[in-house]
């Protein structure tokens, strides 16, 4: 990073090698107003699009990495990033071989997951929301990308997980996440073994938790270095009003961002 971020961002504690640089914003540190208060990094959501530059602007000096912002849909596409790439691509995830490249993934309750090889040779970064990370018949974005990212580390293929390291960022908590019967069904459907991260709530609903679904997919491909979001609640978006963008909450709201790249 060339600049130091902004106070209360978060920046992965993690065992990835030195050049390996990751960081994910909050609401502090730009010039947005409204609901949008203050660094929006969505040009999509209604924001003053003067100030949606100027965030980028400042994000990208915190970087001291080019950020690319892809035109998420919830879905498992996955792209590979070089300096070229403009922003807008539609997809869900991202990674680069690519010093300078940061793979960017918005968020506001979706969960921000970031992977390194752990000899710093490849990063990646996906958008998870439960769409997307429960995916179709055991396939979501997680499992796509690992599909490209996964050859990237070096060594024996066989032990190429424990070559890469996971970080999970600020979602909607489980204490604030309710979906419907059919979100539960998708998963279970893939691994009956996610029943326990659903809890009964209201008449047909269930509280889920986001991030506990996304570190049993990451562990059944092999990933066990799983750090940050460890569901409690200063990790979620949706409790957290000060401090993160929740479109569940707000309705009208901005996007933070969670970037990784390469030095």
């Amino acid at each position: 990073m060339s600049a130091a971020p902004p106070p209360g961002w978060l920046v992965p504690h993690w065992p990835a090698p030195p050049r390996v640089k990751a960081v994910c914003s909050t609401r502090t540190g730009g010039v947005s107003q409204g609901p949008y208060e203050s660094l929006n990094l969505g040009d999509h959501v209604g924001d003053d699009p003067a100030a949606v530059q100027a965030n980028r602007q400042r994000y990208a000096e915190v970087l001291g990495a080019k950020p690319v912002y892809l035109r998420q849909v919830h879905g498992t596409d996955v792209i590979a990033l070089e300096p070229a790439t403009a922003d807008g691509a539609e997809a869900d995830a991202c990674f680069t071989t690519v010093p300078g490249v940061a793979c960017t993934i918005m968020v506001a309750d979706c969960l921000p997951v970031l992977l390194a090889t752990t000899d710093g040779t490849a990063v990646a970064a996906a958008h998870a929301g439960w769409r997307g990370l429960a995916g179709t018949a055991g396939a979501g974005v997680l499992e796509l990308l690992w599909g490209h990212f996964g050859p990237l580390a070096r060594g024996d293929r066989a032990h190429v997980a424990t070559k890469t390291v996971a970080w999970l960022g600020p979602c909607i908590g489980p204490e604030a996440f309710e979906v419907g019967p059919e979100v539960k069904a998708g998963f279970e459907a893939a691994d009956p073994a996610a029943e326990q991260h659903f809890r009964p709530h209201a008449p047909g609903k269930w509280l889920a938790d986001l991030a506990g679904l996304a570190r049993q997919r990451l562990q059944a491909l092999g990933i066990t270095q799983v750090y940050g979001n460890d569901a409690t609640p200063p990790w979620c978006t949706a409790s957290n009003p000060s401090r993160f963008f929740s479109h569940r909450r707000d309705r009208i709201s901005g996007r933070f961002a969670a970037s990784i790249w390469l030095d």
